[in-house]
């Protein structure tokens, strides 16, 4: 790859962490693509949408933002930074300026999650505990990553990091796909977003969209090179 290479900035979503990137940063890093995949720390739309600008101006060049679940959210806003020359969604909610994540999940039916979290309460500087949640470690295979092993499912479920209820409510204070290039993927067997949720932001953004059928909310674990396929085609196009 050539010195104008985007460095692709992968950002994981809730109930999960950076580790659901491996398969494809392997994938990203046999073709040479720099990437890194920073921590998110899941307490709010607003200071994570930061934190991941924070992360892309301070790399040298252009950088590709990729975010799953929330984590689209999070670039839909951060994807302002001035180096930022295009968004991959995968598996992601696509919000529009002044639009939270619960407006847009109330416009469909609600996926299989919502009925599947446990709430949990965590201390907050100066004020009373404050709200997160999981997913049900017994609903999590079927919700989260309904085509993975067993084996594997059961890691995730234990593994998996909490979401601040307050992320739902936050409205996102840009879109940057207004002004910059995007593509998605489409997790058509997704039971944790409603995949009309995730076809519609993305349709909206006139986003370059991929379908994957049979991909569950874990696409980046289960078929990593599907998701990386479509990072490289953005890779390709902002080069």
């Amino acid at each position: 790859m050539t010195a104008s290479t985007p460095t692709v900035v992968l950002v994981h979503g809730a109930f999960a962490d950076a580790a659901a990137w491996s398969g494809v940063i392997a994938e990203l890093q046999a073709d040479g693509i720099p990437v890194i995949a920073p921590p998110n720390p899941l307490r709010g739309l607003t200071a994570d949408a930061a934190y991941v600008a924070s992360v892309a101006a301070q790399i040298d060049g252009p950088v590709i933002l990729v975010g799953h679940s929330y984590g689209g959210a999070l670039i839909t806003v951060a994807g302002t930074t001035e180096n930022v020359v295009g968004l991959v969604y995968v598996a992601a909610y696509v919000l529009d300026e002044g639009e939270s994540l619960g407006e847009l999940q109330g416009r469909f039916p609600l996926s299989p999650l919502v009925s599947s979290l446990k709430e949990w309460a965590y201390p907050v500087a100066d004020g009373e505990p404050a709200v997160e949640v999981t997913i049900a470690e017994d609903a999590f295979p079927s919700v989260f990553a309904a085509d993975l092993p067993a084996e594997v499912t059961q890691v995730l479920a234990a593994a998996q990091r909490p979401l601040a209820t307050a992320a739902f409510e936050e409205k996102a204070a840009a879109a940057a796909w207004r002004t910059k290039p995007s593509w998605a993927l489409v997790a058509a067997a997704d039971n944790a977003i409603n995949p009309d949720v995730e076809r519609f932001g993305a349709q909206r953004a006139g986003a370059t969209i991929t379908e994957v059928e049979g991909a569950s909310h874990a696409v980046a674990v289960s078929q990593p090179k599907a998701v990386a396929d479509l990072i490289r085609e953005a890779v390709r196009a902002t080069s």
